[in-house]
């Protein structure tokens, strides 16, 4: 039940953002590790080029 609740009161703001991952190699280790962060669908392209 609570989760119609939760649902409800959100206003569709969530199209707005998107959850985006990049792979990048730890300098300390060597290893692969993952970044994630929430972003605008405006920024996501942004955000990769850093």
């Amino acid at each position: 039940m609570a989760k119609k609740v939760v649902a409800s009161l959100q206003k569709g703001g969530g199209k707005n953002h998107t959850k985006v991952i990049k792979m990048y190699k730890s300098p300390k280790s060597g290893s692969y590790a993952f970044k994630e962060q929430i972003v605008m669908n405006a920024d996501v392209q942004d955000w990769f080029k850093k």
